[in-house]
């Protein structure tokens, strides 16, 4: 471990985004502009098709040690074991669902997965390497 980081035991405060999961770029995992069909990465070029578009994990935080605050942002597939499968599983669970349950409002589903996230990391401990 270089002498950079630092391991850092603190708890979570709050979950400071409800979009925890993002279109990917395979190749320098920015975000991706999607549209109905296609996908573009602004930061390197590549582009696809919309339906194979990759997902991944960002997860920001406020966390408190026992003396500081801190904002965190956690990326990729440390979070699988957390949610209990990939980004792009849930991305892929969240849309069937929708899809299924013939629900308009996307939204509602959304707010249940936030709900359920928060009720998960808020008020516990975890270490985090900074």
């Amino acid at each position: 471990m270089n002498s950079m980081r630092r391991l850092l035991a603190a708890s979570v405060i709050s979950v400071q985004n409800s979009c925890f999961v993002y279109p990917a770029c395979q190749n320098c995992f920015s975000r991706l502009i999607l549209d109905s069909k296609r996908f573009n990465c602004l930061k390197c070029g590549c582009t696809g098709e919309a339906k194979d578009a990759s997902y991944r994990y960002r997860l920001s935080l406020k966390i408190a040690d026992t003396n500081d605050l801190f904002d965190i942002t956690v990326f990729g597939s440390c979070l699988d074991p957390f949610f209990g499968v990939t980004a792009e599983n849930l991305q892929r669970l969240v849309q069937d669902f929708n899809q299924l349950s013939g629900e308009a409002n996307t939204d509602a589903s959304a707010g249940l997965l936030v709900q359920a996230v928060e009720t998960c990391f808020i008020g516990k401990r975890f270490i985090f390497g900074v």
